[in-house]
């Protein structure tokens, strides 16, 4: 079945290979639907205008064997997340709800960092008001915390999960959702540079047209 909509956007296509048990922790504490777990292969797609998702949706699930944590609806734009243990069956969904909406892979919108930073030592007032929006893990004063906010959103997971498996980090935190995504890493100060570096390589990666993979 095609879409009709013309004006169909395609914001985000992350496909992650193997979905790493912080980050699974954190997708499935704000879970509507089914709950991913450590392992499973993962797919976030984001588009505009965001009641899209609703029959890309339905395309999806109907392709492949595959389950949905949530369908996201904004103000601006719409949020797919699909996952299952046989990553073939999310790359399947994925190319089906594509060619639904008469678009390719190579039709996303690349990742653009918009601020990241390090602070260094944080006080156990500011750890306070973080942890009390986390899904995550808890920042420990006197910790260090990266904060990179990252346009589209959706890509937001992904980068998340490759810092988790390139570096002992603790993942606090990661919001899909919007027009700008934000991440927060925290741990002794020389994982979080680190995680840091793994981060921008992801973003940067894709802003040349890689996989983010």
């Amino acid at each position: 079945m095609k879409m009709t909509d013309d004006a169909l956007d395609l914001r985000s296509y992350a496909l992650i290979p193997r979905l790493a048990p912080q980050c699974a922790a954190v997708a499935a504490s704000v879970a509507s639907g089914d709950v991913p777990a450590p392992g499973m292969a993962q797919l976030y797609l984001e588009v505009a205008p965001g009641s899209s998702v609703m029959s890309l949706l339905d395309v999806g699930l109907k392709a492949a064997d595959v389950a949905p944590a949530f369908q996201i609806l904004e103000r601006e734009f719409g949020l797919i997340e699909l996952h299952s243990t046989d990553v073939e069956s999310v790359q399947a969904a994925g190319a089906a709800m594509l060619d639904a909406a008469g678009l390719e892979r190579s039709d996303r919108m690349r990742p653009r960092v918009i601020s990241e930073y390090v602070i260094s030592r944080v006080t156990h007032h500011q750890a306070q008001l973080v942890n009390r929006e986390r899904h995550g893990a808890p920042v420990l004063a006197e910790e260090s915390l990266f904060v990179l906010e990252m346009e589209p959103a959706g890509y937001v997971p992904l980068v998340a999960n490759a810092a988790e498996i390139g570096v002992k980090i603790s993942v606090v935190n990661f919001d899909p959702v919007g027009r700008f995504g934000r991440l927060y890493l925290s741990g002794d100060h020389s994982s979080v540079a680190s995680a840091r570096e793994i981060a921008l390589t992801a973003a940067a990666e894709g802003a040349e047209g890689g996989d983010l993979t």
